[in-house]
């Protein structure tokens, strides 16, 4: 089985995610203990998608995330790196007639400058090794006066949230992913992964470094998640 680590070679972690793909949904719902799919309510009201808007969902997956999106009307474009998410996610969302599933390198995106309404990324950031390269990539292809959103784990500021997080990442998610996960030992990558992150200012500090202005985040569920939002100047 497939193990990333923290250097996060693109082909390491897209093998990876390879492996998870068929039970990445079911997994992450009972990781989440649900919460999941709150999470993507938020994100989809963050993004706020209208029809006749064109969408980049970055690090899509299997395209869940998408899907939500695409009920507005919009014009959706589900990307990712793994080739095995994208399989998945065609076979559960390929009927979706505004939906389209691209395979592409959140460094070095295949789109133009100025193309879309809004850029997004859930749960995904942390996985690329240049995540400020991928924001800037984000700032390009947006057109002025878009917009992004990011939703990804983070550093809750209560310090006793903060503990009984750390102790539900350490001790209760890897008896989780033995009974919901292809391959269990992918998921240690995941608790170092989000312990590696930085907070919530700090992201924001990234995402104004790369041009993106009003630059906002919520806490989720206490701040186990944060959500980001910018908006890319008029010129």
């Amino acid at each position: 089985m497939n193990k990333a680590d923290l250097s996060k070679q693109p082909a390491q972690v897209s093998a990876m995610f390879d492996q998870v793909s068929t039970h990445y949904d079911r997994t992450n719902t009972v990781m989440s203990v649900g919460n999941d799919q709150l999470w993507r309510v938020a994100t989809t009201r963050a993004v706020d998608p209208h029809p006749g808007d064109r969408i980049l969902d970055l690090a899509a997956g299997t395209g869940t995330s998408s899907a939500s999106l695409a009920k507005s009307g919009a014009t959706v474009i589900a990307a990712d790196f793994s080739p095995g998410m994208i399989e998945v996610g065609r076979k559960k969302f390929g009927r979706v007639r505004n939906l389209q599933f691209v395979e592409a390198d959140a460094t070095n995106l295949p789109f133009a400058d100025d193309e879309f309404d809004a850029t997004t990324i859930s749960f995904g950031l942390r996985n690329v090794v240049e995540p400020k390269k991928a924001i800037a990539e984000m700032f390009r292809v947006t057109k002025p006066g878009g917009r992004i959103v990011i939703c990804e784990f983070s550093t809750p500021p209560h310090p006793v949230m903060k503990g009984l997080y750390d102790f539900y990442l350490k001790r209760v998610t890897p008896v989780l992913v033995k009974f919901s996960s292809s391959n269990p030992d992918a998921y240690d990558y995941l608790n170092d992964s989000i312990k590696a992150w930085p907070v919530q200012a700090d992201l924001a500090s990234w995402m104004r470094g790369a041009g993106w202005t009003e630059v906002k985040y919520k806490n989720l569920t206490g701040g186990i998640v944060a959500l980001h939002r910018g908006t890319k100047p008029r010129i």
